[in-house]
């Protein structure tokens, strides 16, 4: 279960969510605009939409495990080309191959996860999935902080080379260490796992749900340090520090968000999940110090929370057999929206001159996530 947590750190943590933290190097090291810098990202997206295209159907035709095995190497692959990138399009190249890794990784792993434990506790196997991810966040937080104030903006390729590295150890582990029981798929998931989805119940409301978080949280962790460095006049070593606190939440805030949902159902606790959203947001606006640090913690809460919560009722609703064609079709929807989010993000920027409309919609939009939770279904199933 371990090394299951940390391969998502290495395909979440290194392959996508990195390139947000590291964006004003890359801006500046490459001489690149906002725009460019927002679709450089965007391929990194877009390329994990078509992974879980792909992984709709692998799983419907391949064990949970093959896939993420596939999805670790294409993620590990992908960090080391970006070491090496000397130009965007090579970086965009490089981050494409660890979107679509990314998309293997993740989809496949609660489920392995959660087999690992007695079925009582597989959500908190579900919710230390987000723990893996904040600790590779905190990890880049850090790393990425030190030797930029040592190295300079160029410094951003160094802490790509440190991340293949930590993945390709990460991926010997999972190849000879892991293991996982399942009989083997026989199909009938339906195109992009579709047919699977629309068989559980309340898969509407979820699949909203999904696509405005993927909208909405992809402003603020893909442009977080560029607001507080660019608007609000913070030092780049000021602004990992928040990127840092955010990681550090984050590994709590999966298992805190599944707690609070064997108490008050799944439904309830996604609900106040967004509805936390744009308080927080609105307050790392203002810029003041102190607050925003303390809004960053509560930021870290929802990164892991909210995706733990949605995969936790997929869990709880789907059937062994339906699992990884659905969570993929719903993962599908979440792709689509973080797909256009970085290119409308940077284009914000760009034509405004700051941030501030980039956060002000993404905020707003977490009105529409609470809304579509409540329309959730009252009563699930449980865990099976």
């Amino acid at each position: 279960m371990l090394l299951i947590a940390a391969g998502a750190a290495v395909a979440q943590s290194f392959g996508r969510f990195a390139y947000g933290l590291l964006l004003p190097a890359i801006r500046d090291d490459l001489a690149i605009s906002n725009t460019l810098a927002g679709l450089i990202g965007a391929a990194n997206v877009g390329a994990y939409l078509l992974g879980t295209l792909f992984v709709a159907w692998a799983t419907s035709h391949y064990r949970l495990l093959s896939v993420l095995r596939l999805g670790l190497m294409l993620s590990t692959t992908g960090l080391l080309l970006a070491a090496v990138a000397p130009s965007p399009l090579l970086l965009a190249a490089a981050l494409f191959l660890s979107g679509i890794g990314g998309a293997c990784v993740w989809i496949p792993s609660p489920m392995i996860a959660s087999d690992a434990l007695p079925a009582s506790q597989r959500g908190l196997a579900i919710g230390l999935m987000g723990s893996g991810i904040g600790i590779g966040v905190i990890f880049v937080s850090i790393l990425g902080g030190s030797l930029r104030s040592s190295q300079g903006d160029h410094a951003w390729s160094s802490v790509y080379l440190t991340m293949a590295a930590i993945g390709l150890a990460i991926l010997l582990g999972v190849l000879f260490m892991v293991r996982h029981q399942q009989a083997r798929p026989t199909g009938g998931g339906g195109f992009g796992g579709f047919g699977a989805l629309k068989r559980m119940q309340g898969w509407l409301p979820l699949i909203f749900s999904y696509a405005t978080f993927g909208f909405i949280y992809l402003l603020v962790l893909g442009f977080l340090t560029s607001r507080l460095e660019d608007d609000s006049a913070w030092s780049s070593l000021d602004a990992a520090t928040a990127f840092t606190l955010m990681g550090f939440a984050m590994i709590f805030g999966g298992p805190a968000f599944v707690a609070l949902a064997t108490r008050i159902s799944t439904r309830l606790a996604l609900a106040i999940a967004f509805a936390l959203w744009p308080i927080f947001v609105f307050i790392v606006l203002m810029g003041a110090y102190i607050p925003t640090l303390m809004a960053c913690i509560g930021l870290g809460f929802l990164f892991s929370g909210l995706p733990s919560l949605i995969t936790l009722y997929v869990v709880e609703n789907a059937t062994p057999k339906d699992y990884g064609p659905s969570f993929a079709a719903a993962t599908l929807a979440f792709g689509l929206a973080q797909t256009i989010s970085p290119a409308v993000g940077g284009s914000l920027a760009d034509i405004s001159g700051s941030f501030t409309w980039v956060f002000l919609v993404s905020g707003t939009m977490g009105i529409l996530g609470f809304i579509a939770a409540l329309q959730l279904p009252r009563v699930g199933h449980p865990v099976k």
